[in-house]
């Protein structure tokens, strides 16, 4: 089962989501492995520091953070990846690492990189190393409300 938090918050917007239990992967491309996806469905959550404030980059798990392109789109002065010391606490009812990208749930801004709009749906981790969510990408960007902007790349 999802994240309680997480899936309260689904159900209390009327979204339809499907949960796929995998077996315990830990990188966004062993979870599409795992999961029977290829890796551009599933999207993988990484906590970054923007201008010194935590925030939340959403991109495909088989792409990487162009960090002068996030800086950029972003207009940010300085922007670096936190490490898990500075976050594993904001999300105290997750695995380290297996947040879902709803930061409206953390008090966290979200920028999703512009390629998961290509896809009808999105998947990612539900909160532990062992379960995906999956729902319609509208569904994602009206809740969530993220920065779409260029900031991946393969």
């Amino acid at each position: 089962m999802p994240v309680k938090k997480l899936k309260d918050f689904l159900d209390q917007n009327k979204v339809k989501y499907t949960v796929i239990s995998h077996s315990r992967a830990y990188t966004a491309l062993e979870i599409a492995a795992s999961a029977h996806l290829p890796g551009k469905e599933i999207a993988k959550t990484v906590i970054v520091k923007i201008d010194g404030k935590m925030s939340m980059a959403v991109l495909p798990a088989s792409h990487k953070i162009d960090f002068n392109l996030l800086k950029q789109a972003a207009g940010a002065r300085e922007i670096a990846m936190a490490s898990e010391t500075e976050f594993k606490d904001m999300f105290p009812e997750c695995d380290v690492g297996a947040m879902p990208p709803f930061g409206i749930l953390y008090g966290m801004d979200v920028y999703s990189a512009d390629g998961l709009a290509e896809d009808d749906e999105i998947a990612f981790n539900a909160g532990s190393h062992t379960e995906i969510v999956r729902l319609a990408y509208k569904d994602f960007e009206r809740l969530v409300k993220p920065k779409i902007l260029k900031f991946s790349n393969i």
